[in-house]
């Protein structure tokens, strides 16, 4: 059998866990700017003290709620700041998160509160809050359901909560946040899957930490750890990917801002100016497709169709010694009339961007390494905690979606499976044995995705 394994470059030490990095830049650096959080239309810089101190005195009206060691707090929201606030406070209350995607229906919202016994739920708004209110019901753990926005002249989550929690002695939270372990579970993160009920993948903090490491000891952390970068989230944070690369930009100390606001996506851009971006390829294919079809609106089809093949020669020709004197050329030619351009509707300071989720095309792949931001592209599962393989800096195959994050190893099975190991590998579903045991296999997960992998590690998707 096809192996490869990534050497390993990290320890995690027994008593550490996800939530450690928000009061370790707290003591190290509290002025860094952690988060940026748009507030009466202006981005407003949050700094790590600032964010340890909001942190904990949610975590704190958790506490005094009645969260314990290892309770389930359900968290049903849009991609925005109170979800990482929300989130952290969770961990460092002792908790276990439990995403919901806003967009769920009833009876979805029903099941996973049902089976993970959630003892509270944190959603968005009213709307959310009316979805639950059908089947609270049937989800007979929960307690209670806590809005982020304000209804009714009422009071929004973390403004509640750090009311409720002004009693509880910060050295509590201090002393649940020692009193984890990384082989506690994280999070229970629902996973569709094609047959059944959804099932509980069971992260660790562990598994988090390894991803967030596996990330950071790449080439990309070099850009991650740049001092002053910057990133936007607008994928789900319910989303593993959207999470695991939140925590792994937290880690580094960028500074990361959020929007839901997708219509408005190229606006936010340009008033951001991130220096990364982590989507998935059909927001990268409608990028392209829109400046093609405004292109050929104007009357300079010819001309993008043009530079778009340039592009490509100009990405392509990277693999194989270089472009040419004629092709540079063109290349910088284009690189005035439309390549800056688009590069200016990313924000303009974009430099890289990472994807995810489904295969991308290897000439959309190209076409954006020509117009100057490549994208990397990973491979991972909800069961890998996101990314397990991804492309970085200077170690690049267009058409692969890269060689396995530090520790982690592949193996390709007789009949084409590909089977993966390491420290971002899940424990196990929660609750599901059975389900478990049909995944794991001596150590080895086994994806149900077919591919291959090279003699450098590189591997290469071919179906399911």
């Amino acid at each position: 059998m096809p192996e490869f394994s990534a050497p390993q470059s990290f320890t995690i030490a027994e008593d550490a866990s996800a939530v450690d990095s928000v009061f370790a830049h707290a003591a190290a650096d509290p002025t860094l700017v952690v988060y940026k959080r748009k507030i009466g239309g202006r981005w407003t810089d949050v700094t790590a003290a600032d964010f340890a101190a909001q942190v904990t005195a949610v975590a704190k009206g958790l506490i005094a709620l009645g969260v314990k060691q290892g309770d389930r707090v359900a968290l049903m929201s849009a991609t925005r700041y109170e979800w990482p606030l929300v989130d952290f406070a969770i961990w460092a209350a002792g908790g276990v998160t439990v995403p919901i995607y806003e967009t769920s229906s009833a009876e979805q919202v029903r099941w996973i509160l049902e089976d993970s016994a959630a003892i509270d739920l944190v959603v968005e708004n009213a709307t959310h809050a009316a979805t639950v209110k059908a089947v609270a019901a049937e989800a007979t753990a929960l307690r209670g359901v806590y809005q982020i926005e304000a209804s009714d002249g009422g009071r929004g989550v973390v403004e509640e909560l750090t009311e409720l929690g002004a009693d509880v002695p910060d050295s509590e939270v201090e002393a649940r946040v020692a009193a984890l372990k990384s082989s506690d579970p994280a999070t229970l993160i629902y996973t569709s899957g094609t047959t059944g009920r959804p099932k509980g993948c069971q992260l660790t903090h562990s598994n988090l930490i390894a991803e967030s490491k596996g990330i950071l000891d790449s080439s990309l952390g070099t850009l991650l750890k740049t001092p002053g970068v910057s990133t936007l989230m607008f994928l789900p944070m319910a989303h593993v990917l959207a999470r695991a690369v939140s925590i792994a930009s937290f880690d580094a100390g960028a500074a990361l801002g959020h929007t839901s606001d997708i219509p408005n996506l190229v606006p936010t851009f340009g008033e951001f100016h991130p220096d990364f971006i982590l989507s998935v390829p059909r927001v990268f294919e409608k990028v392209y497709n829109s400046a093609r079809a405004k292109a050929h609106g104007e009357g300079k089809g010819k001309i993008f169709d043009a530079a778009a093949e340039t592009a490509i020669a100009w990405s392509e020709a990277q693999d194989k010694g270089g472009p040419g004197l004629v092709l540079k050329v063109k290349h910088a030619l284009f690189d005035k009339l439309v390549f800056s351009k688009l590069r200016a509707a990313l924000g303009g300071k974009c430099q890289l961007a990472i994807s995810g989720g489904a295969p991308l095309g290897a000439r959309l792949g190209h076409f954006f390494r020509g117009i100057g931001i490549t994208i990397y592209e990973g491979y991972g599962l909800t069961e890998t905690s996101a990314a397990f393989a991804v492309n970085t800096i200077g170690e690049q195959k267009v058409g692969s979606v890269g060689k396995p994050l530090a520790g982690n190893s592949v193996r390709i099975a007789d009949d084409g499976e590909i089977l993966l190991s390491g420290p971002v590998v899940f424990s196990g579903y929660w609750r599901n044995e059975n389900a478990t045991a049909d995944a794991i296999e001596n150590g080895w997960f086994h994806t149900g995705d077919l591919g291959s992998v090279d003699a450098d590690g590189y591997i290469t998707i071919t179906g399911r």
